[in-house]
């Protein structure tokens, strides 16, 4: 008879965790990855493999920022997108927030607010230009309300989805404790719907950036859209690829700071 050692009940040790030196090495990987690929873009561009007429090297391109730079056009293009953005952020929140409180709190308001706010979400916003000119002229309001509009839908179908997934049990207990309305909203709905609301808050900014790009020509003088449109009519693609740039390091550097806020409120939750 084999006498079994307990050595050999042993459960199998769970797989170790990645090296330390390897983890390392794969972030660096993906750090460096950007600046070869411009080194790439930079070489082909010194030896004619990439045209300058089609796409300027990566020096011509940082060369015409530090030349907006320098003369304050950036700064001010900058100050004028941003305050744009901002303004279709906070409309659009307001609209978009309060209706998915509404809807999502009322039996009453989704049947009668939801299907027309889905029906209108199914329209590109973007399609509603030539309707937006016609309607309120070529100004600043109808840049402003096209980021309300394309930010809205975003955070009304978020908040509206977060407040359906509140825990029917902690509202039983406040009702039972004989919570008010606001005390249930303020300490369950809120903090429980936060989490959600900001995903939708990131989704807003994507939309919101990349409707600016559109909504900026129509008709500007100012803001990063207009130029990029000043700098087509002269054929400066170097202006156009850096008002790109800027366009994607805002999207990134906003949605960024509201996935520290959704991670904060998600700690904050738990």
């Amino acid at each position: 008879m084999t006498v079994t050692s307990p050595a050999d009940l042993a459960v199998p040790s769970a797989p170790t965790a990645p090296r330390p030196r390897g983890q390392r090495r794969w972030v660096l990987i993906r750090l460096a990855s950007p600046f070869v690929l411009l080194a790439l873009w930079q070489i082909g561009s010194a030896i004619g493999l990439i045209p300058q007429d089609v796409l300027p090297a990566p020096s011509l391109i940082a060369e015409a920022g530090v030349e907006l730079l320098r003369t304050g056009q950036l700064a001010d293009a900058l100050a004028v997108s941003g305050v744009r953005v901002v303004e279709g952020l906070l409309l659009g929140g307001v609209v978009g927030i309060s209706l998915g409180i509404a809807v999502g709190l009322s039996k009453w308001f989704e049947v009668t607010v939801d299907p027309p706010m889905q029906m209108i979400r199914a329209l590109p916003h973007l399609g509603l230009i030539p309707l937006f000119i016609v309607w309120f002229g070529i100004g600043e309001l109808p840049k402003v309300l096209l980021v309300a509009l394309g930010v809205s839908f975003p955070l009304y179908l978020n908040t509206f989805s977060a407040i359906r997934q509140v825990d029917p049990k902690l509202l039983e207990t406040a009702q039972v404790l004989g919570f008010s309305f606001w005390q249930k909203l303020r300490t369950i709905i809120v903090p429980s719907a936060a989490p959600q609301v900001l995903v939708g808050l990131r989704q807003s900014l994507a939309i919101a950036w990349l409707t600016l790009i559109v909504a900026e020509q129509i008709n500007a003088d100012k803001g990063i859209g207009f130029l990029i449109m000043n700098a087509r009519d002269f054929l400066r693609i170097d202006i156009i690829i850096f008002g790109l740039i800027i366009y994607a390091l805002l999207g990134i550097g906003t949605d960024a700071l509201v996935r520290a806020l959704e991670n904060r409120a998600a700690r904050y939750r738990g």
